[in-house]
This record gives structure tokens, C-alpha cells and sequence, in this order.
């Protein structure tokens, strides 16, 4: 008859048991790791805009050193600016295109985030391009400034979007209300250019990178003009804003502007949070000003970036590590 087991006998096989357990559940862990690291994703905007395409073009970049850092890089088209931002929050995507100015706001938790409170996590990689508020107007409606407009018919943007927030603010700063006007429009931005052919308004302001097909279009359908927007309150108004920039819409970017319009507004950023990796914060940011030549060439709103204003304009998030990295390693920052 077989006797029992000595008590060190018995340790061994638990011990055994323990590490192959433990064995199994690493196995079973590393494919989820890896399927973390391996992808990354950015949150764009509308398929017309610019937000899409700049996010296609990072991840064409990004992805030409696949073999090398074993990422792939999507870019989905989404609702803009605050769905990015919020999906960022959450950790539902690892990156995504915002303005300047929602930035700030889900940042510090003010503006339309007030009731999320401050999203601290969230982190900023570098600017994109500016995007002008911009006003277009009906060559006989008589505008030839800001002055002009109070008592048009001025569509000033849907609820929510980001034109309407910039219009919102500059109407404050102004003093002016809803009353201001002849009538106000709240049109969506793919219906306010024929709005404008349609004589149904005199004019609209719209928040967009340049040259923009929506801009294009009420010029060469109805000869739109573009009107600058400056003056010593829309100076006060960039001085006490840290999101604010200003912006030149050089002169012939659209046929028929022989001069240069003057104007303000936000930039387009790139915003992540301290969820994603050091790794795939750098090798983004690498991928972009390694190629920096090639990626200003990827599409006319880039043509005018510079890669030091990339590093610091209109961002109010602290760096990501993973892009402060790299921007030590090639010179652009000290610290």
C-alpha cells in the first residue's frame, strides 16, 4: 500500500501548480497587451473638412515605420472637436483633432466641459493648422467691416460648433445680442454657402483652415467676398485669450482677393491623455517632424506651419512625455 504524500512533497506540487497557473495567465494577458500597443487610433472630423485628412496624413506617416515600433495607426472620421475630446477623456480613443479653444476648456473644465469638471489626464502633442474666423459676404450686401454687419442677415453657426462659439465670443466682446441683427441664421456650415448664393442671408463666419472648399464655393458660385476682421476690440480680445491667435488669409488663396485678410481665431491641435504610451506619443510626433517637409506638402492648410510654433501655439494641456521626448532630442524645447 502506497503511503501519502510527504508535506514537502505536497509544497512542490502546489509551487508547481502556482507558477503554471501564473504561466497560463501571462499567456493568456500578452495577447491583450499587444493588441494595446499595437494600435492607435485618432478621432478627425467630417470627410470635407480639413481634421480628416490630417489625421489620414499623420497615420500614413506613422505607419511607414510600422515594421519598426509595431504600431498601426487608424483615422476615423468623427463629429469634431468635443467628440474628441470627449472620447480622449474617457480613453475611448487615444488621440484626436481639437481647436485650440476646446481644448482649453475640457482642459481647466470651463466653457461647455463646466459640468465635467477639469480633464487633468488630458495631453497635449503638438498644433496643427490655423483656422481663421472667417467672414464671407454677398458682394451687394454692402459690408465692407465689422461695423457693417449689425443689422445683416448673419448666419452664425449651429449650436455647438465651433464657429458659433467663436461668434458667440466676439458678439460679448462687442456688446451685441441676436438684436444686433436683421436676422439671425443658425445654419449648419454645409447649407450656409448656398444660404449666401440664395440671397436668404448677407453674410456668414465660418472657422476653417484655408484654402477650404466651403469657401470656394459661394466665391465662384455668387462672387462672395471675404471681409477682415480687426480692430482694437478684436485686438483686446486675443491679448486676454490664451487660445486666440491671429491669422492671415494670404492674398489670391481664392480667385478674385487681391489682398490679404486679416483676421483671428484658433489653430487645430493634436490632444491625447497620459493614458497612451510614452512610445506611441513619441514615434507619432517623430513620424510627423522627421517628414516635416512631405507633411506641410500633404495638403494646402499645412503649407504655412513652422516647426516651432508647432510645439507650443494654442496648447494649454501639459506635453505629453512621449512628444517632449522628441522635441528635446531635435532641439525644439530646453527644458
Amino acid at each position: 500500500m502506497r503511503g501519502r504524500p510527504d508535506h514537502r512533497t505536497a509544497r512542490r506540487r502546489t509551487r508547481h501548480l502556482t507558477v503554471g497557473l501564473l504561466a497560463l495567465g501571462l499567456l493568456l494577458l500578452a495577447p491583450l497587451a499587444q493588441a494595446e500597443q499595437r494600435f492607435i487610433n485618432i478621432g478627425t472630423g467630417g470627410v470635407t473638412g480639413v481634421y480628416y485628412p490630417a489625421g489620414q496624413h499623420l497615420c500614413r506617416l506613422f505607419n511607414t515605420r510600422r515594421d519598426s515600433h509595431g504600431m498601426r495607426c487608424t483615422a476615423e472620421s468623427t463629429g469634431g472637436s468635443v467628440f474628441n475630446l470627449n472620447m480622449v477623456r474617457s480613453g475611448d480613443m487615444d488621440f484626436g483633432v481639437a481647436q485650440s479653444d476646446l481644448q482649453y476648456h475640457a482642459y481647466h473644465g470651463s466653457g461647455r466641459f463646466e459640468a465635467f469638471g477639469p480633464a487633468d489626464h488630458l495631453r497635449a502633442m503638438f498644433s496643427l493648422h490655423p483656422e481663421p474666423l472667417t467672414l464671407v459676404v454677398r458682394p451687394d450686401a454692402d459690408i465692407a467691416g465689422l461695423d457693417d454687419l449689425p443689422g445683416k442677415r448673419v448666419n452664425i453657426g449651429n449650436p455647438g460648433s465651433g464657429q458659433r462659439t467663436l461668434m458667440e465670443q466676439l458678439m460679448d466682446t462687442l456688446g451685441w445680442d441676436h438684436n444686433t441683427f436683421r436676422r439671425v441664421s443658425e445654419l449648419p456650415s454645409r447649407e450656409q454657402a448656398q444660404a449666401l448664393c440664395d440671397n436668404r442671408i448677407d453674410a456668414f463666419v465660418f472657422s476653417v483652415g484655408h484654402p477650404s472648399a466651403a469657401i470656394q464655393e459661394p466665391i465662384a458660385t455668387c462672387d462672395a467676398r471675404l471681409i477682415s476682421l480687426e480692430g482694437p476690440a478684436i485686438d483686446a480680445l486675443i491679448r486676454s485669450t490664451p487660445y486666440y491667435l491671429t491669422a492671415v488669409i494670404p492674398a489670391d488663396t481664392y480667385p478674385g482677393q487681391d489682398q490679404d485678410i486679416h483676421t483671428y481665431g484658433v489653430g487645430a491641435t493634436l490632444v491625447t491623455s497620459n493614458r497612451t504610451s510614452n512610445n506611441a506619443a513619441y514615434e507619432l510626433t517623430r513620424a510627423v517632424f522627421e517628414n516635416f517637409e512631405t507633411f506641410r506638402g500633404l495638403h494646402p492648410a499645412f503649407s504655412g506651419l513652422e516647426r516651432e510654433g508647432m510645439v507650443d501655439e494654442g496648447l494649454s494641456a501639459p506635453l505629453h512625455p512621449g512628444a517632449r521626448r522628441y522635441f528635446r532630442e531635435a532641439g525644439l524645447i530646453d527644458d
